[in-house]
């Protein structure tokens, strides 16, 4: 009579350890672990579901244009008032998971589901595709900030100006002009007779034209003209830092004549 009376508790015994064990089974460590046994509806199809948040913004502002799209449209979700998501009957695989609104930029989850229904959820990287950081499962996708669609317009500034190349071109030989007589010495018999020296090493013609005869033939007209103000007669600089700049200019117009 005893052993008839502890059959039946024995036997509950039995079930809830076999429900135990089975239960352990289909736990996973590492990488794997936080897994979510998904719904199955139909045996072989399955439901994605989860949220959408956009910080500091109420949901009703803009759930009414967001769109919930796996693998680019295969399959479509709609987000509900409170911002959560459900999509029904995606076979096994793995799917791109994107919330796709006109005003708000969410970055895109990759789910990967199994035979048996199990869902690992990581960010998409299209960049450092090797990189895998782990979502918790339901999903929970947070909004970047709100989608840029034009171009701030860009404003004037002073450092724009001067950093501008032709602005340089002209501030840049005024300074050498202004301050270069002031840190050298132009009276020293010894200093002058060494800028001379390069003066001349500069400009294998020895001599200058005067600046009013060229300027006269310059705009004579003719081809003769043009000729002879190149070979009028010069003056000698004494000056360093104008007399530099000035053969610079004459050397540059005189190789531009030449070319005709």
């Amino acid at each position: 009579m005893r052993f008839r009376e502890r059959t039946p508790l024995l036997w509950v015994f039995v079930q809830a350890a076999v429900v135990v064990a089975w239960c352990f089974t289909d736990i996973e460590t590492g990488p794997g672990a936080g897994v979510t046994l998904s719904y199955q509806p139909n045996g072989d199809r399955f439901k994605i579901e989860g949220r959408a948040i956009v910080p500091g913004v109420k949901t009703q502002d803009w759930v009414s244009t967001a769109r919930i799209l796996v693998e680019s449209e295969e399959y479509v979700g709609f987000v509900r008032t409170d911002g959560s998501f459900a999509v029904n009957d995606v076979p096994s695989g793995s799917y791109v998971v994107e919330v796709v609104t006109p005003n708000y930029r969410f970055e895109p989850v990759r789910v990967d589901i199994t035979s048996k229904g199990k869902m690992r959820a990581r960010l998409v990287n299209y960049i450092k595709t090797s990189e895998v950081i782990r979502q918790p499962y339901p999903l929970q996708i947070r909004a970047n900030g709100p989608h840029t669609y034009f171009m701030k317009r860009e404003t004037w500034g002073w450092t724009d100006f001067l950093m501008n190349p032709m602005v340089m071109m002209m501030v840049l030989p005024l300074l050498i002009i202004v301050l270069l007589p002031k840190v050298v010495n132009t009276n020293d018999p010894e200093m002058r007779k060494e800028m001379e020296q390069s003066m001349n090493m500069l400009n294998p013609n020895p001599e200058l034209p005067d600046v009013s005869e060229l300027m006269t033939k310059l705009f004579s007209g003719s081809k003769g003209s043009l000729r002879y103000a190149i070979e009028a007669r010069v003056f000698k600089c004494n000056f360093f830092p104008l007399g530099l700049l000035y053969r610079f200019h004459y050397q540059m117009f005189e190789k531009a004549q030449l070319a005709f």
